[in-house]
């Protein structure tokens, strides 16, 4: 069993070597061949790429994987604010409404359709 972990772990730590060199090859490749031609900056080494990676990973928090842990994105969060509207009555749906309308702005109003507007429009 002991050997076994040891297999997976060296095996994970060489594809991630072997990641990491793939993503910047590709990283300084694509530099080189668009950006000194169309914005003018010079050429970048793959040293130079790798810190690239390494600024876009702190500053965009990664190249994806795992899973999200945001507020909203988070199902079990979605799913709670499903239940909590389904268990109110009309008037607190309403006041509900309300007060995003007034936070939102109309953003979140209902717009209206074509057909009501062109509604409006003929029985005036």
């Amino acid at each position: 069993m002991k050997k076994y972990w040891i297999k997976k772990g060296l095996m994970i730590l060489v594809f991630g070597i072997i990641a990491i060199l793939v993503f910047g090859l590709v990283v300084m490749s694509l530099w080189n061949a668009i950006l000194p031609v169309v914005l003018g900056v010079k050429a970048i080494t793959f040293w130079q790429a790798l810190g690239i990676l390494l600024l876009s990973k702190i500053l965009f928090g990664g190249f994806g994987g795992g899973r999200h842990k945001g507020g909203w994105q988070n199902k079990g969060k979605w799913m709670e604010m499903k239940d909590k509207f389904a268990g109110m009555t009309p008037e607190e749906r309403e006041k509900f409404k309300a007060e995003w309308k007034n936070k939102c702005g109309h953003r979140w109003a209902m717009r209206p359709t074509p057909t009501d507007t062109a509604t409006d429009m003929a029985s005036e």
